[in-house]
């Protein structure tokens, strides 16, 4: 009787193997990766990808809402016409979206 009991406590001491505690720290990981890391990563891009293809005449609108049309461009700004006569230097990255060619600007 003594053995059995010393048997069964000897099996219940097993710790399952250590790479088994680390599968749910795994999935959360591949799941944040698929969820949220992955998709910001592709807007990332495809906004790297439209800032980068700004040229004279776009429509844009920038982070603060601001709707305008690009003047000049070089590597780092952006010149934008607010308005007739009101023209501001924007940073490229600060604007958030190309309008389609055949919509209308705010200020006409």
């Amino acid at each position: 009787m003594l053995h059995l009991i010393a048997a069964a406590g000897a099996g219940a001491a097993e710790a399952p193997p250590a790479w088994i505690q680390w599968l749910p720290i795994l999935g959360m990981v591949v799941i944040f990766w698929f969820l949220i890391i992955r998709p910001q990563m592709k807007r990332q891009k495809e906004h790297q990808a439209k800032v980068s293809n700004l040229k004279k005449g776009d429509q844009v609108v920038t982070q603060g809402g601001l709707v305008g049309k690009v003047i000049k461009v070089d590597d780092t700004y952006a010149e934008i016409e607010l308005a007739q006569g009101v023209r501001v230097k924007a940073v490229k990255q600060t604007i958030a979206d190309l309008l389609p060619p055949g919509g209308k600007p705010a200020n006409d």
